[in-house]
C-alpha cells in the first residue's frame, strides 16, 4: 500500500481524498493555487505545497510543477480527482515514466474509453448498445451530410475529446448541421486541443442513465447499480439520484451489465462511469464513459455502502476488488443536489466572494460533501460548485422529503447559490413522479 499519496486537485473532492487517505494510514499530500492560499481544509493534509498561481494553466492544469511536488515531497501515488488533469492520459504516462502510481487507469485504457470514438469502438465490441451514427471522425462537411441523412435528423455534434457539453451542436436540418459542424469544432479545439468530432442521432426526450463500474488489475469489473442524472442545465448536472426512478428491473439489469462488460474488455482498473440516455421505451445507448471518480458518487456510495475513494486506491495499489458482483445489494434511495455559488435570478451568473454566513444541514440521512467554513472565500477562478448536499431515505418519496427538509436549514450569504432552485425542483410536481428528462429543467426555467 502506499505511504503518501498526494492529491492533484482542490475543494471537496481534495477533501474527500484526504479523508479516504487518513482512514487508510496514508499520509496525504495537498497541493493549493495561490488563489486557494488558506483554505481551512489543507490544514488537514500532511504537507501542502503551492503550485503556482489562481489560473489553472498555472497551478492546477501544470503537470510539471505536480510532479515537481510529488518528487519533493517523496508522494509514491497521486490521486487526480475529477476535472483537471484527471482524465488527462499523458499525465497517467508521465506520472507512469516518473515511478510515480496514477490513481487511476492505465494511459492506454484512459485514451481508449476517454476518446468517444474509440469508445464507441470498444462498446461496439462488447456489444453494448450505442447510437446510429458516423464509425469515426467526420472530416468533411458532405460527410457528415451524408451520414445525417442516413440516420435522420435532428443529430448531435459532438466533440472526440473532453465532455462538459463543450464541442456539442443539436441540428434539426442541414443549414444547422453545417453550421454547428464547425463551430463544434472550433470550440473543441479551443477546448480540449483536439477539433475531432462525430455524429450521432439525437433523442429530443431522453434520460441520462450512468452506471459506476470498478475495474481491477486481476481482471474484474463489477457495477455498483446506476444513477439518473437527468435534471441538467446546458450539459451540466445539478440533481443525481440512484436508483433512476421507475427504471423496469430487466431494463436495469441490462444497463448495468453492459456497462461492466465494457469496463472488462477494455482491462480497465479503477473507477469509470458508463454514461448512456434512455428513451421514453426505455432503449438505452452509451454516451461515453468518464475515466475517473465522478463528482456524484457519493450517490453510489449511499445506497450501495461501497467507498469508491478507498476501492480505487487499493486496486491502484494492485490489491484485487473487496467484492464481488454478488456483494452489491442496493438500499433505499439516494438524492444529491450541487450547491453551486451562482445567481439563478441572473442567469445563473458566478457568484464568489467571502461566506459570512454558513449553516449546513444535518440529522439522520444527510450528508454534506464541502469544503466550506464561515469566512471562506469563494474565488472566481475554478468551477461555481461549493457543496454537495445528499440524502438518503428508506425510498424516494422519504429521500425528496428528507432532502427538502435539508435545504430548508442551509442558509448562506452573503454570496448566492443554487439552494433556492434545489428547494423549488423538490417541490416541483413533475420531478416528484420521475417524469424529468435531460431538458426538463431548461423548459422549467423558460416558464
Amino acid at each position: 500500500m502506499f505511504s503518501r499519496v498526494l492529491i492533484a486537485n482542490r475543494g471537496e473532492i481534495a477533501l474527500r481524498v484526504i479523508r479516504a487517505c487518513r482512514e487508510m494510514g496514508i499520509e496525504p499530500i495537498a497541493v493549493y493555487s495561490e488563489a486557494d492560499r488558506g483554505a481551512p481544509y489543507l490544514d488537514l493534509a500532511e504537507e501542502a505545497v503551492c503550485i503556482g498561481p489562481g489560473a489553472p494553466a498555472e497551478s492546477y492544469l501544470n503537470i510539471a510543477r505536480i510532479i515537481a511536488a510529488a518528487e519533493v515531497t517523496n508522494a509514491d501515488a497521486i490521486h487526480p480527482g475529477y476535472g483537471f488533469l484527471a482524465e488527462n492520459a499523458h499525465f497517467a504516462e508521465v506520472c507512469r515514466d516518473c515511478k510515480i502510481e496514477f490513481i487511476g487507469p492505465s494511459p492506454e485504457a484512459m485514451a481508449l474509453l476517454g476518446d468517444k470514438v474509440s469508445c464507441k469502438q470498444m462498446a461496439r465490441k462488447a456489444k453494448v448498445p450505442i447510437f446510429p451514427g458516423s464509425d469515426g471522425e467526420i472530416e468533411e462537411e458532405a460527410e457528415a451530410i451524408e451520414v445525417a441523412a442516413k440516420i435522420g435528423y435532428p443529430v448531435i455534434v459532438k466533440a472526440a475529446a473532453g465532455g462538459g457539453g463543450r464541442g456539442m451542436r443539436i441540428a434539426h436540418n442541414e443549414a444547422s448541421l453545417r453550421a454547428g459542424l464547425k463551430s463544434a469544432k472550433q470550440e473543441a479545439v479551443a477546448a480540449f486541443g483536439n477539433g475531432a468530432v462525430f455524429i450521432e442521432k439525437f433523442l429530443e426526450k431522453a434520460r441520462h442513465v450512468e452506471v459506476q463500474t470498478i475495474g481491477d488489475r486481476h481482471g474484474s469489473a463489477i457495477h455498483l447499480y446506476e444513477r439518473d442524472c437527468s435534471v441538467q442545465r446546458r450539459h451540466q448536472k445539478l440533481i443525481e439520484e440512484a436508483p433512476g426512478p421507475h427504471i423496469d428491473p430487466k431494463k436495469r439489469d441490462e444497463v448495468c451489465k453492459s456497462a461492466a462488460r465494457l469496463i472488462k474488455n477494455a482491462e480497465y482498473s479503477g473507477a469509470a462511469t458508463v454514461e448512456f440516455l434512455m428513451d421514453e421505451k426505455q432503449n438505452f445507448y452509451m454516451l461515453e464513459v468518464n475515466t475517473r471518480v465522478q463528482v456524484e458518487h457519493p450517490v453510489t456510495e449511499l445506497i450501495t455502502g461501497v467507498d469508491i475513494v478507498r476501492e480505487m486506491i487499493n486496486v491502484s495499489a494492485g490489491e484485487p476488488l473487496s467484492y464481488r458482483q454478488r456483494d452489491i445489494k442496493p438500499r433505499g434511495h439516494a438524492i444529491e443536489c450541487r450547491i453551486n455559488a451562482e445567481d439563478p435570478e441572473f442567469n445563473f451568473a458566478p457568484s464568489a466572494g467571502t461566506v459570512k454566513t454558513w449553516q449546513p444541514p444535518g440529522g439522520l440521512g444527510v450528508r454534506m460533501d464541502t469544503h466550506v467554513v464561515t469566512g471562506y472565500r469563494v474565488p472566481p477562478n475554478y468551477d461555481s460548485m461549493i457543496a454537495k448536499l445528499l440524502v438518503h431515505g428508506d425510498d424516494r418519496d422519504h429521500a425528496i422529503a428528507r432532502m427538502k427538509r435539508a435545504l430548508a436549514e442551509f442558509k448562506v450569504g452573503p454570496i448566492k447559490t443554487t439552494i433556492g432552485l434545489h428547494s423549488e425542483l423538490m417541490n416541483d410536481a413533475g420531478f416528484a413522479k420521475g417524469g424529468v428528462d435531460i431538458h426538463y429543467l431548461e423548459r422549467l426555467l423558460k416558464k
